[in-house]
């Protein structure tokens, strides 16, 4: 067997006259009659294989007969093109390899789709046949991509102290705010193992025990149902440091996110990483990852809308709503249409009753502006002013207004100003602005259960000025967390934690978790905090998102080498399936069929 001497894409004009060997598919081949041409394909790009029937006359008819995707080696020597013959769109168009040796490794079936067309070819097929859609360059591409930032990652932690150690697959159920993945134990019948949502108790004992700093690339799983930026199985960089707070952490992990994006985009990540409070982030942009590549803050105008004759406004107002909005700068390009038709049923979806509007005119006499819409008749001139003057509005900007509780408000308004700061171009693409959002509600209010939950989770630690808060006023408390958000996406999240078992104790009655409970689900972990807990905290980092990002794309799949779809199937695999009666007898488990069980595989 030829073994191989290099890897396609990297033969230059420096190589001319050496002989090498070639391993690869056959992405083409042209047969001329007199010379076969065959572009050969490995994961560092192309070369053209060249056979000559006047030198090579065996291995020349062997050569008319091969297809595409089949493997071969070759073994010849590298030569300039015929001149007018070179190809400038490939690294190796200066030369070409005129074969002497040729092996057939393997055929190929006809396959279901071409690698150089896989884009075209709808997501489930490319998924099904994963192993041809991987051959893509592009793909190729996005795997080395993430092997790169998973190297650069694991080079900066352990060049700032900080040891790699592996948790538990296996572990009890903590349920953590998604459903867990269970495990049936077949030693234990009847118990069950859970699959981690993330190592987030385990790196803290890692505290306890004076590892100081830890982190690890690993595994982690959530029975939620998938989006485009998320997945039920995925991968996070987690992180853990003792004695230390939100500054330090903050410090150490924006220097890592500084470093990936310098070393893979060439963007300069200026540092520190500017930090903005959760209420200012709701306030100005409706939600806690805002993106911050262009201005359009939003703006409540509850007040002005108040003393208007537009009952609409009035009602909710009255209610305890709020009317809260953005200007569109000069968006003369949205007609009525447009605005009542699209941007109206793109805000439904988010829960919004309706969207109102003003376009910014001169006014009709005198100097200044002027809103005109059908409802501008409901707005004196001077609070039309007013209105104007609150979104700092300018001729031909829009005005869009929604009028809800401020829940509904904020969450419709804020795919909306995202939704119009791509559709008119504000920003450029390969733009990044990276932001800390701080200062997070410790608890946020379950009105349906009546009690208080953890917005992030129960192990956050309260900031030290809100300590005394937990006894007399919980609900304004604030809580050690930071998110590390690029673009309106949140590729990072953490906080100092609780060290102090008396500050957790008070922490869950607030939560309504009872110390049975607390013993039932993290006993292990309490016990340990009483045995010296230092202070402590941490993040984690979504590496699938973090490449996704850097990658260019907005479909996490396209970074994941074996995703799973939106129904979270493997479709290559057709996982989940069903098992043999014999592994659930031996498991001590029944299955009960439904009706309406859910397709799997290729189905």
């Amino acid at each position: 067997m030829l073994k191989r001497t290099h890897y396609c894409g990297i033969i230059r004009s420096d190589h001319v006259d050496q002989t090498v060997v070639v391993c690869g598919w056959v992405k083409s081949y042209r047969d001329h009659g007199n010379l076969v041409f065959i572009d050969l394909r490995d994961r560092q790009g192309l070369v053209q294989l060249v056979f000559d029937p006047q030198t090579q006359p065996e291995i020349h008819k062997i050569a008319r007969n091969i297809r595409c995707e089949w493997v071969i080696a070759a073994s010849g020597r590298i030569r300039r093109r015929t001149e007018g013959m070179e190809n400038p769109r490939m690294p190796t168009g200066e030369i070409e390899v005129a074969v002497e040796q040729l092996e057939i490794l393997n055929k190929s079936r006809t396959p279901p789709f071409e690698v150089d067309n896989a884009e075209s070819v709808n997501e489930e097929l490319r998924l099904t046949n994963r192993y041809i859609d991987l051959r893509r360059p592009d793909m190729q591409d996005k795997m080395r991509l993430r092997h790169r930032t998973a190297k650069l990652v694991r080079d900066y932690f352990d060049e700032n102290g900080f040891w790699e150690i592996e948790t538990p697959m296996l572990g009890k159920s903590t349920p953590e705010g998604a459903r867990d993945f269970l495990v049936p134990s077949r030693l234990y019948k009847g118990a069950f193992y859970a699959l981690p949502q993330s190592p987030q108790l385990f790196k803290q004992i890692l505290m306890v025990s004076g590892m100081d700093r830890y982190f690890q690339i690993v595994r982690c799983f959530r029975d939620e149902d998938p989006r485009a930026d998320r997945q039920a199985e995925f991968t996070q960089i987690d992180v853990e440091m003792s004695f230390v707070d939100s500054d330090d952490v903050m410090k150490i992990n924006e220097g890592v996110v500084a470093r990936v994006f310098k070393e893979i985009l060439g963007v300069e990540v200026p540092l520190p990483v500017r930090q903005m409070s959760y209420a200012e982030s709701v306030n100005d942009y409706g939600i806690d990852r805002p993106d911050l590549r262009f201005d359009m803050k939003l703006k409540d105008i509850t007040d002005i809308a108040a003393k208007s004759s537009f009952k609409v406004f009035t009602s909710v107002a009255e209610k305890g709503g709020i009317v809260k909005g953005l200007c569109a700068p000069q968006a003369n390009r949205f007609s009525r249409s447009d605005i009542e038709k699209g941007l109206t049923g793109f805000v439904a979806d988010y829960g919004a009753k309706g969207l109102a509007w003003f376009k910014v005119a001169p006014a009709d006499a005198g100097d200044g502006l002027q809103l005109k819409s059908s409802i501008a008749k409901f707005f004196t001139p001077d609070q039309q002013a007013q209105i104007i003057e609150r979104f700092g509005a300018k001729d031909d900007d829009l005005i869009l207004l929604v009028a809800d509780t401020e829940a509904v408000a904020n969450k419709a308004l804020a795919p909306l100003r995202v939704k119009l700061g791509a559709d008119m171009g504000l920003y450029d693409e390969g733009q990044f602005e990276f932001v800390w959002v701080v200062d997070f509600p410790l608890f946020e209010w379950n009105e349906d259960e009546k009690r208080y939950d953890s917005l992030h989770h129960p192990f956050t630690a309260p900031v030290e000025e809100d300590m005394g808060k937990l006894d007399t006023d919980p609900g304004n408390i604030l809580s050690q967390a930071y998110d590390l958000v690029v673009n309106g996406s949140e590729i990072g999240g953490g906080s100092i934690r609780i060290h102090d078992t008396n500050v957790q104790a008070k922490v869950f009655d607030l939560l309504n978790i009872s110390r049975q409970e607390a013993q039932q689900r993290f006993g292990f972990f309490l016990k340990a905090l009483e045995y010296g807990a230092p202070p402590h905290g941490g993040i984690a980092f979504g590496l699938d998102r973090m490449v996704m990002l850097l990658a260019g794309t907005d479909n996490i799949r396209d970074v994941i080498a074996f995703p799973k779809t939106q129904r979270g199937q493997c479709l290559l695999t057709a996982a989940p399936s069903e098992v043999d009666q014999a592994q659930l007898d031996e498991l001590n488990l029944r299955v009960q069929k439904h009706s309406h069980q859910p397709r799997t595989g290729n189905e």
